[in-house]
């Protein structure tokens, strides 16, 4: 059964919006975690546009469930997650401009460097996913510098605009995924899923988890939280 995390993130990008300590992300994800959600997930901007370091601790502290850290791989970042001990970090890439993650980590081009971060958290206790695109070589260079899960970028997919788009960035999804599994990979996916779009992907059996944000609070402000998570959790399951 496929589970559903809940990005809490843009709950907190409406409080910082008026420098308020309201909504209360914490908040948020009790609500979350009572209409039957299997796990939190924030993304700790180093531009803290959104979460704070505040908000990490606190829930690390308060959650049920199980925190899902997203974060750039910087020293940093490294730090805050050793002494916040989530129960899974996800390396993204970071840039200051962009609006949402654009895409996956390069992580055939940064082997060296990723390792080191990946054993460093995995010493700590952390369990390390990696945010890549649906690309048999990152996926690959994912096992071979020590991650333990992927989580596949499914943007690409989201934005299609025709049907046959849309089929085409379905079966590198499905093709991913076999790459993944065959190289005893845990699978994760998300990016742009919504109340649209979700179920076909969530019928893929071998994908364990999908993170989901935006469209979840997008949603939440007509209609509360507890019913667009429930809402969701239909659809997945």
């Amino acid at each position: 059964m496929t589970r559903l995390g809940v990005n809490i993130d843009h709950v907190a990008t409406l409080r910082q919006a008026r420098g308020v300590r309201y909504p209360d992300p914490v908040t948020a994800a009790a609500l979350v975690e009572m209409a039957g959600a299997d796990g939190i997930v924030v993304h700790l901007r180093e531009d803290r546009r959104h979460i704070q370091d505040r908000d990490v601790h606190i829930l690390m502290e308060t959650i049920k469930t199980k925190l899902n850290l997203e974060m750039a791989a910087t020293p940093e970042m490294v730090k805050i997650a050793l002494q916040a001990k989530p129960y899974m970090v996800t390396l993204v890439p970071e840039k200051r401009r962009e609006l949402t993650t654009e895409g996956g980590l390069n992580v055939a081009g940064n082997k060296g460097e990723l390792a080191k971060t990946i054993a460093e958290l995995k010493d700590g206790g952390i369990t390390v996913s990696l945010f890549i695109d649906p690309n048999g070589r990152q996926i690959e260079a994912s096992k071979h510098v020590g991650a333990d899960f992927v989580e596949l970028h499914t943007g690409h997919y989201c934005d299609a605009t025709t049907g046959g788009e849309e089929d085409r960035e379905y079966k590198n999804l499905l093709d991913a995924v076999g790459v993944a599994y065959d190289l005893d990979l845990g699978i994760n996916a998300g990016h742009g899923l919504n109340y649209f779009n979700v179920r076909r992907i969530a019928e893929i059996k071998e994908i364990e988890e999908l993170s989901i944000g935006h469209s979840i609070v997008s949603r939440a402000v007509l209609v509360g939280l507890d019913r667009a998570v429930r809402d969701m959790i239909a659809l997945i399951r």
